[in-house]
């Protein structure tokens, strides 16, 4: 009785400790708002006093006496921009659903080209110009707002997934081919609050918007930020508590829905607790912006890893201790998944990584049993089964070579394994690190592929960022950057700008240029 007491009373304490968090949290915001309100009263008589002056002198240069109403003209203009208002500073695209897209009243990002990223500076008094991916803008109060173009919502979502799987280069061939690395030379740092209270756990970026990436941690929020300044710094959008509804589990993992519009967050199958939600990030009310899934295909355990498909029907999968990999897709339009169970007996242990090559319906999955298996969609059965010596920890397929994916193992200066998917059992390259912290190997350290393919970067348990390129014959870094005070968890190529994204226990956001 009196553990079950203190484990109350802990789990009390941790609840008020979140709460007060959230509480000043949201204090700042409301107080932030406050100062944008006065800012843009102030703006909007200033605006007034020289509308009525042009007037005057139009007035005057026509010989008039009495001038045109300058009040019911500015009230006019008021009022339509109160029509047009942006709940929120932005707007991100929405899903398509059944292939058509959904017109909506409000105004939404469009997917976006990542190549044909051009930054065009948006004048605004007062404040800092940001780098924006479209022409087509509209500036209310101080928000940026883009349109989609007119007719072609659908055909340039439908072009930006095509764009994503990419045409095919042949990376393999190039693995270990030369005897220097070809270095990334970072410039200085610098580090922002990521405004979490307890240590982080994911980072993802934006696929349709490359301003934006989130994180989350272990308080249960989800932070929303825009990249400012060509990556010089960022600013926080938006927060969301997305702690499951029952035990108040923090997401174990996020994904972002190929169209941007939302992001998916995993949990745990353990005491009837909610197993997935979405959140919505173009709803305002908090209440309405988290949906938790009612099917609960998972039967103990954490998920531990959530992907979604790089196939033109959007899909994910996700992993979890009960050895199962689960599939989902979406049905009738209407926000809703389907779970359907590909396997739960091909792991003899926990499901930590899951992966979709993107030129066959495979699901790539790996495990603490040291198996690494493919399973094919189509055929319903294994197409690819391998086992290795050490623990897989994440799988990460390479984003120009779809035969190439690699795999994070537990084995010290040998975690980083490369895998050819036409080749039964046959390992390409193996690299690693040495930790000076401890030999143990976390699941929470995460790698990241360059956008070109050739370059691998990895957390550690030591407050370093480790990068690999590929082409080098060496099992060891190209280059290791000291990055953060404590362990860093991912670090995460930018998809136009030279650019890393970092996140660490030492509760900071990393962001380093690349020369």
């Amino acid at each position: 009785m009196a553990s079950s007491s203190g484990d109350e009373k802990t789990n009390r304490e941790e609840q008020e400790e979140a709460l007060i968090a959230l509480l000043e949290h949201r204090a700042k915001e409301v107080d932030h708002l406050r100062t944008r309100v006065a800012y843009y009263k102030s703006q909007l008589e200033e605006s007034e006093k020289r509308l009525e002056e042009t007037e005057r002198k139009l007035a005057h240069l026509r010989g008039r006496g009495n001038t045109v109403p300058s009040k019911r003209v500015s009230e006019k203009g008021v009022k339509v921009k109160e029509e047009r208002r942006s709940c929120s500073p932005i707007k991100i695209s929405d899903h398509s659903r059944n292939g058509k897209h959904v017109q909506k009243p409000q105004l939404v990002i469009p997917a976006v080209n990542p190549k044909l990223y051009v930054p065009i500076k948006v004048e605004e008094t007062g404040s800092k110009s940001i780098p924006i991916h479209d022409k087509s803008i509209v500036k209310e109060k101080g928000n940026i707002i883009l349109h989609e173009e007119e007719g072609g919502g659908t055909q340039s979502k439908g072009t930006k997934r095509k764009f994503e799987q990419r045409e095919h280069k042949d990376i393999i061939q190039m693995v270990c081919s030369s005897s220097s690395p070809r270095r990334i030379n970072c410039q200085s740092s610098n580090h922002i609050p990521s405004q979490h209270k307890r240590k982080l756990r994911s980072l993802a970026l934006c696929p349709t918007n490359d301003q934006l990436f989130v994180t989350s941690a272990l308080d249960g929020l989800v932070n929303l930020w825009q990249i400012q300044a060509k990556g010089s710094s960022a600013s926080l959008l938006s927060t969301a508590d997305c702690a499951s509804t029952k035990n108040r589990r923090w997401p174990e993992d996020i994904a972002w829905h190929p169209h941007g519009g939302s992001l998916f967050t995993i949990y745990t199958a353990d005491g009837g607790d909610s197993q997935i939600a979405v959140l919505n990030l173009n709803k305002v009310k908090e209440k309405k912006r988290l949906t938790f899934f009612e099917d609960k295909p998972h039967v103990k355990g954490i998920i531990n890893n959530i992907m979604f498909m790089p196939w033109e029907d959007v899909s994910f999968v996700t992993g979890g201790s009960d050895h199962a990999v689960v599939h989902w897709t979406e049905i009738n339009g209407e926000d809703s998944w389907k779970p359907k169970v590909l396997h739960r007996s091909m792991h003899s242990s926990a499901v930590m990584g899951v992966a979709g090559l993107q030129q066959k319906q495979m699901v790539v999955s790996v495990g603490a049993d040291k198996r690494i298996v493919g399973f094919d969609l189509q055929t319903g059965r294994a197409d690819y089964k391998h086992q290795i010596e050490s623990k897989c920890m994440s799988v990460l397929p390479n984003p120009c070579d779809f035969n190439l994916f690699m795999v994070q193992t537990s084995t010290p200066e040998r975690q980083l394994r490369l895998f050819d998917i036409r080749l039964r059992r046959t390992e390409i390259h193996e690299f690693g690190w040495k930790q000076e912290s401890s030999e143990s190997q976390s699941a929470l350290i995460n790698q990241a592929w360059s956008p070109d393919g050739f370059h691998l970067t990895s957390g550690s348990a030591d407050p370093i960022i480790h990068i690999f390129d590929i082409r080098f014959n060496s099992n060891k870094p190209s280059e290791s950057i000291k990055a953060h005070q404590k362990r860093v968890f991912k670090a995460a190529w930018h998809h136009s700008l030279p650019l890393l994204i970092s996140i660490s226990s030492d509760l900071n956001i990393g962001l380093h240029k690349i020369i």
